[in-house]
């Protein structure tokens, strides 16, 4: 019969090999192996396992078609050897979201409830992205350490839209730095519409994140290369973003964008007006470069990854590539933070906590620092142009979890109704039953209501079976022992060595504790 290990660092299979089946002859199955990845969130296609998976698929060629695969140890070590770190904090759930089936099960079930929502209609000023399926939903997820989900129409390309001006921002920084790029637009919100015309007090653009802002990124971007190959440098940078997968350009897109662009000319022509461009700028070539931008296509999984990649400081999960420095990346959060959200985006801000871009393709680009990247796409929009079931997602998913900006504050826990995703299985109760245990052991009973408030079980044992009441009878804490008893926790459990908080408090000497606890355990 196989057996199956979990993680062990002794005996025969040390390290990752103990993860993995193996039969009585030894020889290991590399199918579970699969399993522990996908589980995980590490999907066959991550370029990262590509060495091993080539490794596994050319071990199973050398099979009968019947046969089933499995290797020997050493020929297991061997498939694995490239990925051995990658593989191993997968299988000990190390990874930034150790409990990452958890997360897959409630972003099944927000989309499964969000699409039900039929508010808000397609932007209709755009001719092309009128006749979008208005029905179609996508969301997708990233870490930081590359474990991905996807659900919905996560395989359907969209145009980037305003998504498109992170990485212009990006770009410009990265070129020029920021004290140069900031001369040319500004870095507050407008509190306008997204189109509007208007310019803060230096006749700038407010900030990048809005049409006109963008539009002057796109005048700063490589400005000595011709018009194909200033694309072809955007467009690359996107797919260095999300992971090496090529980005499409939607022409249709694109030429109805152009065709219904009056606004974005009387910006263009209005900061010309001002002297807000560098010397030397093409104004018509800047324009037809912006809409370019904004008509390049991903896909949610795409987005997903670009946006880990921001999460992550720059640096694609995926391929390890830096594309972006972090001080580039945390002007650029700051500013999704502020200004991401259209008019939307103080009110993003106090509720969601979090930075993000949208755009009117129904695209909503979430960022949570240091975590992973989230990717909605569902292209009814609100009176501010935001995606309706991508706000919303994003209203659930905080819900769930501490992932607000100022939930550092308030924590998570059963108190909060919310989840730390960064956590381990489990490790959030254990945490606090190892809390209780302390703060019984020094009689802060504060601290211990604070538990009790975060519905942390005040009877709860630790590993030898100790409880608060041990602890508090242990020390001496009179204070303690009689709230815990007034709860109604039981005056008399037995630890792993059959004692009770009455064999405490006589052990120690406390008479007072012994009485009451031998009153309490007679009732």
């Amino acid at each position: 019969m196989p057996s199956t290990f979990c993680c062990r660092s002794e005996g025969t299979y040390p390290g990752v090999l103990g993860c993995f089946e193996h039969d009585s002859s030894g020889r290991l199955s590399p199918d579970l192996l699969l399993r522990v990845l996908c589980e995980a969130g590490i999907l066959p296609d991550d370029p990262r396992i590509a060495e091993t998976i080539a490794n596994l698929d050319h071990a199973g060629s050398a099979r009968l078609p019947a046969e089933p695969l499995l290797l020997t140890a050493e020929e297991f070590s061997a498939v694995t050897q490239l990925n051995r770190g990658l593989i191993e904090r997968a299988a000990r759930g190390e990874l930034a979201v150790p409990d990452f089936p958890a997360l897959v099960d409630d972003l099944q079930r927000i989309h499964q409830e969000v699409r039900a929502d039929r508010r808000g209609a397609v932007a209709a000023y755009i001719p092309q992205l009128a006749r979008v399926d208005a029905d179609q939903f996508a969301i997708s997820v990233c870490t930081v350490d590359g474990q991905r989900f996807s659900i919905g129409d996560a395989g359907v390309s969209f145009c980037l839209q305003s998504v498109s001006k992170t990485v212009s921002y990006c770009l410009t920084l990265e070129e020029h730095g920021p004290d140069t790029v900031h001369r040319h637009v500004g870095r507050e919100p407008s509190g306008q519409g997204f189109n509007e015309l208007t310019f803060n007090k230096a006749g700038l653009p407010h900030n990048p994140m809005i049409n006109a802002g963008a539009i002057m990124s796109c005048a700063l971007i490589r400005r000595g290369l011709d018009a194909a190959d200033r694309f072809d440098y955007v467009a690359e940078t996107w797919k260095r973003l999300a992971g090496g997968r090529s980005v499409g350009f939607n022409n249709s897109v694109y030429l109805s964008e152009r065709n219904t662009a009056d606004r974005n000319f009387a910006l263009g022509y209005s900061m010309r007006e001002r002297g807000a461009f560098p010397p030397g700028t093409d104004l018509l070539a800047t324009l037809e470069f912006y809409f370019q931008c904004c008509s390049i296509e991903v896909d949610a999984q795409q987005l997903a990854v670009a946006a880990a990649s921001l999460a992550n400081a720059g640096v694609c999960p995926l391929t390890e590539d830096p594309v972006f420095s972090a001080r580039t990346v945390r002007h650029c959060l700051s500013l999704m933070s502020s200004c991401g959200m259209y008019d939307f985006s103080g009110e993003f801000a106090f509720t969601i906590g979090l930075p993000a871009k949208s755009g009117v393709s129904g695209a909503l680009m979430l960022v949570v620092p240091q975590l992973m990247g989230i990717a909605i796409w569902s292209p009814r929009l609100d009176a501010q142009g935001n995606s309706v079931r991508g706000i919303e997602v994003c209203r659930r998913l905080v819900d769930c979890y501490n992932i607000h900006t100022y939930d550092l504050l308030t924590g998570a826990g059963p108190g909060t109704g919310k989840r730390d995703p960064r956590l381990k299985r489990q490790q959030s109760a254990i945490e606090g039953i190892v809390g209780l245990c302390f703060a019984a052991s020094q009689g802060d009973l504060n601290e211990i209501r604070r538990l009790a408030a975060c519905n942390v079980p005040l009877g709860a044992t630790d590993y030898d079976g100790r409880t608060a009441l041990h602890l508090a009878a242990a020390e001496g804490h009179r204070e303690t022992v009689e709230f815990l008893l007034s709860v109604g926790v039981d005056p008399k459990p037995v630890d792993r060595w059959g004692g009770t908080p009455l064999d405490d408090a006589n052990r120690a000497g406390h008479r007072h504790l012994a009485r009451l606890l031998a009153e309490a355990a007679r009732l």
